[in-house]
């Protein structure tokens, strides 16, 4: 497969697998797909998913994304990038900061701004949008709160609509 998918808060993976298999559908094309989540169970569970769906070459890691992404370019170190993001991050995420300070993120993915401490709804979105290659496309679901809050996220909102990388919003 020449096209990759990633899913940074893969769960079971059933998002993953269904984009999968979407694709797949629309366009005959298999592509890689890549998934990293934080609880031990829950990735256990997402591999066993891939195997049962005839996606045995899926890679699923067991980290928290936020500070300890695994996916990385082998040869500069920055994030892997991926022609298509997918991702049902947990709401309102309260710890998204425990393990790393993102003031000093080796990957840079906070350059519009930190997410309040208390909610990582747009820690996930910026780190997606650092995984997504330029010619990328992605789908998060978020909680509709994003659309409205003030403060950083207001500012972080601002720079990701004035750079036009959001094409809908259903």
């Amino acid at each position: 497969p020449s096209q990759t998918i990633h899913d940074p808060a893969v769960g079971s993976g059933s998002l993953l697998l269904k984009a999968h298999d979407e694709a797949k559908t629309r366009t005959g094309l298999d592509l890689a797909l890549y998934g990293q989540e934080m609880d031990n169970a829950t990735a256990a569970l997402a591999r066993m998913n891939m195997i049962l769906h005839d996606c045995p070459t899926a890679e699923v890691w067991q980290d928290n994304v936020l500070a300890g992404p695994h996916f990385k370019d082998a040869r500069t170190g920055a994030l892997k990038t991926f022609d298509f993001v997918v991702a049902n991050p947990p709401f309102s995420f309260k710890a998204w900061s425990n393990g790393f300070d993102p003031n000093n993120d080796q990957f840079h993915r906070f350059e519009f701004g930190i997410p309040p401490k208390r909610n990582g709804d747009f820690a996930f979105l910026l780190h997606m949008l650092t995984c997504l290659k330029s010619t990328g496309k992605a789908a998060v679901n978020l909680p509709h709160g994003v659309l409205f809050r003030g403060g950083a996220e207001a500012a972080i909102r601002r720079e990701v609509v004035r750079r036009v990388y959001i094409k809908g919003i259903i």
